[in-house]
């Protein structure tokens, strides 16, 4: 690949998955860093569009690693493991959509996978591993990466729970899409896992209102 075309892949790549996210992290009041982080998805997307060889049918592919036993292994574990997390850090938020606003969380497990879980998986798995994969590392230290990334990305809500939740996420949708082959795999994933954790009361620590900045 030329080295101009690199340099711009690598300008690309940094804007988009590292300054952006710090800069709405850091300058931005929380009344407007949703709209900031939909107005980034919104480039990312169109900048998947403009990827040459990318076609948006190839997005269909992998249907067949969709497992119903596996799936629901899955959904159980997550909801074992959102179940301890909000015991440990939020136990007074256990289950508060349903308790006090079942509706908005009706809204919320309709809307969700198409509003949030689908656009975020468009950036950070076939934008990020099909336009940006002359500049990425091989193997699974492009999952790490990706992870990480995904998890800087959320840096917005200025907690290491939300941090760590990112982190862990990142790892099983980028395996879901790279190593399995599979964006509907990891949609499905990602999903369920945004789903479960404003069921359980975790979306405490995602509410713009709740951000703390520390400084």
């Amino acid at each position: 690949m030329p080295v101009q075309n690199t340099n711009r892949l690598w300008a690309e790549f940094l804007i988009l998955f590292v300054l952006a996210p710090v800069l709405i992290a850091t300058l931005l009041p929380a009344t407007v860093m949703f709209s900031a982080l939909f107005a980034l998805t919104a480039l990312g997307i169109l900048l998947l569009h403009l990827t040459p060889g990318f076609r948006w049918r190839a997005l269909r592919e992998g249907m067949a690693e969709i497992k119903l036993r596996q799936m629901l292994i899955y959904t159980a574990l997550m909801f074992a493991a959102c179940f301890a997390v909000t015991m440990l850090f939020a136990p007074e938020a256990l289950f508060f959509l349903i308790r006090n606003e079942p509706q908005l969380m009706v809204v919320i497990l309709i809307f969700y996978p198409f509003v949030s879980a689908l656009p975020q998986e468009l950036v950070f798995r076939p934008l990020f591993f099909r336009r940006y994969k002359a500049i990425l590392p091989n193997g699974w230290a492009a999952i790490w990466l990706n992870a990480g990334l995904f998890a800087l990305a959320h840096l917005m809500y200025w907690s290491w729970v939300v941090a760590i939740m990112t982190f862990v996420g990142g790892v099983i949708f980028a395996h879901a899409y790279k190593e399995r082959a599979s964006f509907p795999l990891a949609v499905l994933m990602h999903a369920i896992a945004g789903n479960i954790i404003f069921l359980m009361g975790l979306g405490v620590f995602f509410y713009s209102g709740n951000v703390v900045r520390p400084f």
